[in-house]
């Protein structure tokens, strides 16, 4: 595994990031027993230091699976989660039926002022059963709420030594701009993947000139680039991805034959499988820090920390970039 420093923040991550959407269940069809648990003691066991989480994720629940699955090992774990998603229970307890995991009609809505941002951390730290909270960022901008309100919230629990450093997911150049005349940021969390390449424009330069580090999300494009997603795939109750259509018809038939005809040579010749690759090729972006890669099982997340070790040439970097930037293109 190789690690990585968010700026000047002093938190050090892996550069492969276990990511627990999927463990908290919600637009992924639910969510096993003892399966969460088991993701993230493989993942620690290889390498993966950093643990990210957010309290709508199950609405609650991933952040108590994975408070749970550190007990005993906090000391080895970057824990980072987010705010400003806020859902019904205004009490955000987290949520025991598992029936209402598999809906994706829920309603949620943002909310990041500051007195919100203040509760939603100490929450999030009992659901976690932590002390402090390594990385907190801002799940999404909120229309109705100033940056520096944010950044300044932010200001205060690190000073209340509740957080080491913050940082934003999905935010623009404007609004990180913002951001910063306030405070610096560690991070930016944004989604990057070789079917998604909005950030290489403007948002990686502008992370790169000023010292914020970049946290992809999504690299497999919701396992779309592991090439186990078939036109007869049988998806799980209310997953939100069987209704993408990149994920059926001829959509789906261009993408797995571009992995198969393109990235399969090139995991073959590394030992490693299409998913590997996929990340892999996002590690290898100038400006990218890290990459957080969702794992629902041992199995998963074991295979997701190799991807750090594959080290794919100059030659077939661009050489997928291209080819892949063609196939969406043409979409």
């Amino acid at each position: 595994m190789q690690y990585a420093m968010l700026g000047n923040s002093g938190v050090e991550v892996s550069r492969v990031v276990l990511g627990t959407w999927a463990l908290g269940g919600w637009m992924w069809g639910g969510t096993g027993v003892n399966e969460p648990r088991d993701a993230v003691r493989a993942a620690i066991d290889n390498g993966v230091t950093t643990i990210d989480t957010a309290p709508v994720y199950g609405f609650g629940l991933s952040e108590q699976l994975v408070g749970q699955a550190i007990k005993g090992v906090r000391d080895q774990v970057v824990i980072a989660t987010k705010f400003g998603l806020r859902w019904q229970d205004d009490e955000q307890k987290p949520v025991q039926d598992p029936d209402r995991l598999k809906k994706s009609d829920v309603n949620v809505c943002n909310c990041a002022k500051r007195q919100s941002i203040l509760d939603e951390c100490d929450r999030s730290l009992q659901r976690l059963g932590v002390d402090v909270i390594d990385l907190y960022q801002c799940h999404w901008p909120d229309p109705e709420t100033d940056e520096d309100e944010i950044m300044e919230a932010l200001l205060h629990l690190k000073q209340q030594g509740k957080i080491r450093a913050f940082g934003v997911s999905n935010f623009d150049v404007p609004q990180m701009t913002r951001c910063l005349e306030t405070a610096p940021l560690a991070s930016l969390q944004p989604p990057y993947s070789l079917m998604r390449r909005g950030i290489e424009e403007e948002i990686l330069p502008f992370c790169r000139s000023n010292n914020i580090g970049v946290i992809v999300y999504s690299p497999m494009f919701r396992g779309l680039l592991t090439g186990k997603i078939t036109e007869d795939y049988d998806w799980r109750e209310n997953d939100s991805r069987a209704n993408n259509p990149w994920y059926k018809g001829e959509k789906l038939r261009k993408v797995n034959a571009t992995l198969e005809n393109m990235v399969r040579p090139v995991a073959e010749r590394h030992g490693g499988t299409l998913a590997q690759i996929a990340v892999a090729w996002c590690l290898a972006q100038p400006g990218v820090t890290a990459a957080l890669v969702g794992a629902r099982n041992a199995e998963q997340a074991e295979a997701n920390a190799r991807a750090a070790d594959t080290g794919l040439t100059a030659e077939e970097v661009d050489a997928i970039g291209a080819v892949f930037a063609e196939l969406v293109a043409q979409a």
